[in-house]
C-alpha cells in the first residue's frame, strides 16, 4: 500500500478531518489506497497556537500526545489538484472549487502547489509502529 508520511499536528488534524485536504508543493499521478503516517517530528510551535491547540483538544489530543513515527489511518486518494489563485484568507483549485476556513487555514495554498482530495477515512484502531520516507513510499505492513 503507498504510504504519505506527515509531520504532527498536520497528520491528525487532516485524519480527524479538520481539514479536507493536504497539501503538497509535489504532484502526484496515484490514485487509489493511501495510508497515512506520522513522523517522529511533532512542529510544537504550531502545536501551541491557540486555534490548533483549540482543534486538538477537541478531539483530546495535547503536543505531548500525539502518536508520532506510525500508520494511523487509510483513506482512498481520489484527486490532485493544482493550486491556481491565493487571496491570503483562501485559494482557487484547478476545478474551480474555492477553499476557504479551516481547510485554507491548515494548508499551504501557494499558487503551483496541490491540493490532495481524500474520501473515506478511517482512523486505524491499532496504530502500526513504521519508519516513515519522504515522497510516497510502499509498505507491506498493511
Amino acid at each position: 500500500m503507498k504510504v504519505l508520511s506527515m509531520i504532527q499536528p498536520w497528520a491528525s488534524l487532516f485524519v480527524l478531518r479538520e481539514n479536507e485536504f493536504e497539501t503538497r508543493s509535489w504532484k502526484t499521478n496515484y490514485r487509489g489506497p493511501l495510508a497515512i503516517h506520522t513522523s517522529k517530528k511533532i512542529d510544537k510551535s504550531v502545536c501551541r497556537h491557540v486555534a490548533i491547540r483549540s482543534l486538538l483538544d477537541k478531539h483530546g489530543y495535547t503536543e505531548e500526545t500525539l502518536p508520532t513515527g506510525m500508520i494511523i489511518a487509510v483513506c482512498l486518494l481520489e484527486n490532485c489538484l493544482k493550486i491556481t489563485e491565493e487571496n491570503q484568507t483562501s485559494a482557487v483549485l484547478e476545478n474551480g472549487q474555492i477553499v476557504s476556513g479551516n481547510d485554507y487555514f491548515l494548508g499551504d495554498f501557494n499558487v503551483g502547489g496541490y491540493a490532495w482530495v481524500v474520501q473515506d477515512m478511517k482512523i486505524l484502531t491499532e496504530r502500526i509502529p513504521a519508519k516513515g520516507q519522504l515522497g510516497l513510499w510502499e509498505t507491506d505492513l498493511l
